[in-house]
């Protein structure tokens, strides 16, 4: 049984960027919109939630991301900081579920929740590898 011990709802994270035209919309092929992209608003949430709870899993063990459920609500132009955060609500098991948020200069653009899953990195490779060879 892997010792997620030092997991605790409240731990909280965060991530920003500076957004570029390489995180607008039409770069990563979300839209024609030259604003921020949601996909990269959902990775900067999923960052901060790794700012939350990477440093505190035990050796050889990392988090991935299972489950998003998060709205877009407000646009954000190139040139603004987008500040994403994230705190643990529920630890079920291997799973951890966080409360996310996006702020940019002026508002919250987006919320919802987001789950990850600890996986030991070796027993993941080796199936993953399985997998690659056509292996049950």
């Amino acid at each position: 049984m892997t010792d997620l011990s030092k997991l605790t709802p409240g731990l909280k994270g965060q991530a920003e960027i500076r957004v570029g035209e390489e995180q607008t919309a039409p770069r990563v092929g979300s839209g024609r919109v030259h604003v921020l992209a949601t996909p990269v608003m959902i990775n900067t949430m999923e960052a901060a939630a790794l700012d939350a709870i990477e440093n505190l899993l035990p050796s050889g063990h990392q988090s991935l991301g299972t489950h998003l459920e998060v709205g877009h609500y407000a646009a954000t132009p190139v040139g603004m900081t987008l500040r994403a955060t994230a705190e643990v609500t529920t630890i079920e098991g291997r799973n951890v579920t966080f409360r996310v948020e996006a702020f940019d200069d002026k508002e919250r653009v987006g919320d919802g929740t987001h789950t990850r899953v600890v996986v030991n990195v070796d027993r993941f490779d080796a199936r993953i590898q399985k997998k690659l060879k056509g292996e049950p």
